[in-house]
């Protein structure tokens, strides 16, 4: 009876923290995906369920500003109930790849323009 409820705690305390979790402007894709997927494995080692969709749905909602625009097009025009998380993933990660040689000098610095 003990060990069950530890268990049920354990639970609700990792949904808590799937919930909560935000990807930050400065997170890559692949290390946000990575603590999201630890922390949903987690949650299924005990036996309960999380389903892919939402996986999916969490990781749209959990994007900074940046990923706006690429995860409203996701919803509005890709089956998000039956999209994969690795084909969620491939989309945010080719957007990262495409934004980044948007805003950043080959040296890697953030480059600013001025209008006078």
């Amino acid at each position: 009876m003990g060990a069950k409820r530890v268990k049920e705690a354990k639970v609700q305390t990792l949904k808590g923290e799937f919930e909560s979790l935000m990807m930050k402007e400065t997170d890559k894709i692949d290390d946000f995906y990575m603590k999201l997927s630890g922390i949903a494995t987690n949650i299924r080692v005990p036996g309960e369920t999380m389903e892919e969709p939402s996986v999916v749905r969490k990781i749209l909602c959990a994007v900074p500003d940046k990923f706006l625009q690429i995860a409203s097009n996701i919803e509005q025009f890709g089956d998000v109930k039956a999209m994969t998380v690795e084909e969620l993933i491939g989309r945010l990660k080719a957007h990262e790849e495409r934004m980044k040689g948007r805003f950043e000098s080959p040296g890697g610095q953030l480059l600013l323009t001025s209008q006078n």
